[in-house]
C-alpha cells in the first residue's frame, strides 16, 4: 500500500515512546489545551445562543413580528387593511392596537407604565399573552368597563389583587373649573400575567382597545397602527418592506429587528468577544505544540541527518514534524468536539443536577430575566471552531518544521 515518507514517519514519531518523557508529557499538555478550549467554546457559545433564542422568544411573545402604524393621532382607514394583511404570505395574525405611556398609582406608590390597547379576541394570535395569565383571563377585558391586565412584577409592587381599583395617570390634560388637570381613570384588575421579562411583567399594561381610544381621546372607530404575527421571525424585514411600499401616506412599517436592534446588536458583540477570548485557550495550547516541536527536532537531529543523506529533501523533513504536531492538533480538536457537543446536549440536565447537589442557585429568578442556563447547539458554531482549531494547529508547526528542514546533516553527526 503507498504511503508518502513524511506521512508514515510523522505518524511513526507521534506513537513512538520517547526517551524523553517530558516531550511526551508537552504533547499531551498540548492536546488537552486544545480540547479544553475546543470544549469551553462550544459549551459556551451554545449558552449563549439558548440564551438569545429564549430573550428573543419571551421578547416576541409579547411584541409583534410586523408593526404597521400611523404617524398621526389615529388611522381610520385600519379595517380595510386588516383584511388585506391577512392575505400576505407568512402573516398568520393581525390584530389592532392603542398604545400610550402613564403613571398607576395604588396605596400611595407610584409606578411608570406603558399600556396598549388590545382586541382580546385577536391578541391570542399574534402574542402569547392568553397562555402566560396567571390569574384571571383576557376575556375579562370588555369593552366599556375599564378593565386591565397587569403583569405579575407590577402587581406585586402595587400589592394589588383581582379587583382592585388602581388608578391610571396618562400625560394628556384636561381644562377643569379649577385648572388643568391630569386625565386620570380607575382601572379595575383582571387579570395578571407573567412572561419572565422585566420589561413586560414590571410595567406593562393591558386593556381594551376601545378603553384605551377613551382615555386617549381617540375618535371612535380609529386606532395606532396594526400588530402582525408571521410564521418565520427572520422574515419579519423582507415583510416589513414589502408592506411598506404598498402602504399609503402617512402610515409606515417597521419589525422586531428594528424595535429591538440594539439589543440583538450587544448580544451579537457579546458572542463575538466571548470566541475571541475563548481561542486564546485554543493559540495557547497551541504555542506548547511549538516548544513540543523544537525538543522533538532537537532530540531527533541524527535522524533528520541520516534521512537527509539518504535522499530526503528539505521538504520532506519539514513535512514529516508538520504531520506530527498536526495530528496532535487533531487529535485534541477531536477530543474537544466530543466533550463540548456533550456538554451542550446535556447542559440543561447537568446544571440542575449540580444546583440540587450542591444547594445553590446559578441563577436567581429575582436577579435574571431567565432562571434556567439554555442551550442550543448550532453547527455552524461547531464546523468554524473546528477549522479554527485545525489551523492554528497546523500554522503552529510551520516555524519548528521549517527550522528541522535547515538542519545540516554534517553539523548533526559530527559529534554523533
Amino acid at each position: 500500500m503507498f504511503k508518502p515518507l513524511p506521512l508514515f514517519i510523522g505518524f511513526r514519531y507521534t506513537r513512538a515512546k520517547r526517551r524523553n518523557h517530558f516531550i511526551s508529557f508537552i504533547s499531551l499538555t498540548s492536546m488537552l489545551g486544545i480540547a479544553l478550549g475546543v470544549t469551553a467554546l462550544i459549551t459556551v457559545l451554545s449558552v449563549m445562543n439558548g440564551f438569545e433564542k429564549e430573550l428573543r422568544e419571551r421578547m416576541l411573545g409579547m411584541a409583534a413580528h410586523v408593526v404597521v402604524t400611523t404617524f398621526d393621532t389615529g388611522w381610520s382607514g385600519w379595517r380595510e387593511w386588516q383584511d388585506k394583511l391577512k392575505t400576505y404570505p407568512h402573516v398568520t395574525g393581525v390584530a389592532p392596537f392603542i398604545q400610550g405611556q402613564g403613571m398607576i398609582t395604588y396605596n400611595r406608590a407610584v409606578y411608570g407604565t406603558y399600556f396598549q390597547g388590545i382586541e382580546p379576541t385577536l391578541e391570542a394570535k399574534i402574542s402569547q399573552v392568553t397562555n402566560k395569565m396567571q390569574e384571571g383571563s383576557l376575556d375579562a377585558l370588555k369593552a366599556g368597563e375599564f378593565g386591565v391586565v397587569i403583569g405579575r412584577e407590577l402587581q406585586k409592587s402595587l400589592q394589588a389583587k383581582l379587583g382592585d381599583k388602581i388608578t391610571l395617570v396618562v400625560p394628556e390634560t384636561t381644562v377643569t373649573p379649577v385648572g388643568v388637570l391630569p386625565r386620570m381613570k380607575r382601572l379595575t384588575v383582571v387579570g395578571i400575567f407573567e412572561v419572565g421579562m422585566h420589561e413586560f411583567d414590571s410595567a406593562y399594561l393591558l386593556m381594551h382597545v376601545d378603553d384605551a381610544a377613551k382615555l386617549m381621546r381617540i375618535p371612535e372607530g380609529e386606532v395606532h397602527g396594526l400588530n402582525l404575527k408571521l410564521d418565520d421571525i427572520f422574515l419579519a424585514k423582507q415583510v416589513s418592506y414589502d408592506i411598506r411600499e404598498q402602504l399609503p401616506f402617512g402610515v409606515s412599517a417597521y419589525d422586531w429587528t428594528y424595535r429591538h436592534a440594539n439589543f440583538f446588536k450587544a448580544i451579537q458583540m457579546e458572542k463575538r468577544v466571548m470566541f475571541v477570548i475563548l481561542a486564546l485557550i485554543v493559540a495557547v495550547a497551541a504555542f506548547n505544540i511549538v516548544s513540543t516541536l523544537v525538543m522533538v527536532v532537537t532530540d531527533k537531529q541524527a535522524d533528520i541527518a541520516i534521512l537527509r543523506t539518504l535522499g530526503a529533501t528539505p521538504f520532506n523533513i519539514m513535512l514529516i514534524f508538520i504531520v506530527q504536531g498536526t495530528l496532535i492538533g487533531i487529535f485534541g480538536t477531536l477530543l474537544g468536539l466530543a466533550g463540548g457537543i456533550s456538554l451542550a446536549l446535556n447542559v440543561e440536565t447537568i446544571v440542575p443536577f449540580l444546583e440540587r447537589m450542591f444547594n445553590v442557585q446559578f441563577l436567581p429568578g429575582d436577579v435574571y430575566y431567565i432562571s434556567d442556563l439554555p442551550s442550543e447547539l448550532q453547527w455552524f458554531d461547531v464546523y468554524r471552531i473546528t477549522i479554527m482549531s485545525m489551523l492554528i494547529s497546523l500554522f503552529a508547526t510551520l516555524y519548528p518544521a521549517w527550522r528541522a528542514s535547515r538542519t545540516q546533516p554534517a553539523e548533526a553527526l559530527r559529534y554523533e
